[in-house]
C-alpha cells in the first residue's frame, strides 16, 4: 500500500480513480455473471455491457446504483486520460510508450461510450443492437467505410493479443507481488488475472473477427460486441465453453476490484 503523504487534492484524485477501476470490475462481474448464469443455471442471459446496465437498473434501487456506475466509470475515464497525457507511470515517449498511451486513450473513449449508454438507460431510451447495426451499415455504405471498419477490427485484434500477452507474460504477476498483499489475496488476484485476461483476449479476438466479417461482406448484421461474441462461441463451441469464458470475465471483474485498492498510483 502507498504512504499517505499526498495532499488532499491528490488523495481525492486517487479515490476517484480507484472507484473507477472498481466500477469497471463490477461491469465485468455483471457481464460475465449473467452469461455464466445463462449457461449453467436457469436464469440470466447472454449479454454485454449494455445488458449488464439494463439488468442493474431493473433491480431495487437500480437507478441509484446505475448513477453510481456512471460516476465510477467517469473516474475510470479520468484515470485513463491522466495516464495518457500526464504519464504518471513513466511510460515514456518512445514507440512503445506512445503505443501504451494510445491504448489508455482508446480505453477511456470506449468507457465514455459506456457512460453514454448508461445515461440512455437511465432516461429510458436504452440502446439497441438495431441502432448500432444501422450506424455500421451507414459506415459500410461510404467509400472508405469498410477500411475504417477493418481498422476498428485491427484495434480489437491488437487488444486481444495484448490481453493474452498480459495473461502469460508474468508482468501483471510481478505487479501483484510488489503490491504488498497477503499471500491469499495475491493468489486470488493472480488466478483471477490469468483467467480474466485470457477470456478478455478471446472475446476481443472474436469481436475483431466479427468486425472483419462485416467489412468483407458489407453486412452490418455480421458485426457484434461482447454479447454477439458469446453467442458465436455458444453456436460454434457449445454452451459449456461459453460459460467457462463468461466465468473468466467474471474473474477479471474480481481482479479489477481487488486491483482498485492495491494499485500504486502516482499523481
Amino acid at each position: 500500500m502507498e504512504t499517505q503523504n499526498q495532499n488532499p487534492g491528490e488523495e481525492k484524485k486517487k479515490k476517484f480513480a480507484r472507484f473507477g477501476i472498481a466500477t469497471k470490475g463490477v461491469v465485468y462481474v455483471l457481464t460475465g455473471g449473467l452469461t455464466a448464469w445463462a449457461a449453467f443455471g436457469s436464469g440470466g442471459k447472454t449479454t454485454g455491457s449494455d445488458g449488464a446496465l439494463k439488468f442493474l437498473v431493473a433491480q431495487p434501487f437500480g437507478q441509484v446504483m446505475l448513477w453510481l456506475v456512471v460516476f465510477g466509470l467517469a473516474g475510470y475515464v479520468f484515470w485513463r486520460m491522466y495516464q495518457t497525457f500526464n504519464d504518471p507511470d513513466d511510460e515514456g515517449s518512445d514507440s512503445k510508450g506512445i503505443a501504451r498511451r494510445i491504448g489508455f486513450f482508446s480505453s477511456g473513449i470506449f468507457y465514455l461510450f459506456i457512460i453514454y449508454t448508461a445515461v440512455q438507460v437511465l432516461i429510458g431510451s436504452g440502446s439497441d443492437s438495431g441502432g448500432k447495426q444501422s450506424m455500421i451499415q451507414k459506415l459500410l455504405d461510404q467509400e472508405y467505410g469498410r477500411w475504417l471498419l477493418a481498422a476498428v477490427a485491427l484495434v480489437f485484434f491488437g487488444k486481444a493479443v495484448y490481453q493474452i500477452f498480459n495473461a502469460y507474460s508474468g508482468k501483471f504477476k510481478e505487479e501483484v507481488e510488489q503490491a504488498g498483499m497477503d499471500q491469499k489475496a495475491q493468489q486470488l488476484m493472480i488466478y483471477s488475472g490469468h483467467v480474466g485476461y485470457t477470456s478478455r483476449g478471446l472475446v476481443a479476438g472474436l469481436i475483431a473477427y466479427l468486425t472483419v466479417r462485416a467489412a468483407v461482406t458489407f453486412d452490418a448484421s455480421k458485426a457484434g460486441g461482447t454479447k454477439d461474441a458469446f453467442q458465436f462461441i455458444q453456436n460454434e463451441f457449445g454452451t459449456l465453453v461459453m460459460g467457462i469464458i463468461a466465468l473468466g470475465l467474471l474473474g477479471f471483474g474480481v481482479f479489477m476490484i481487488i486491483k482498485a485498492s492495491e494499485r500504486k498510483m502516482n499523481f
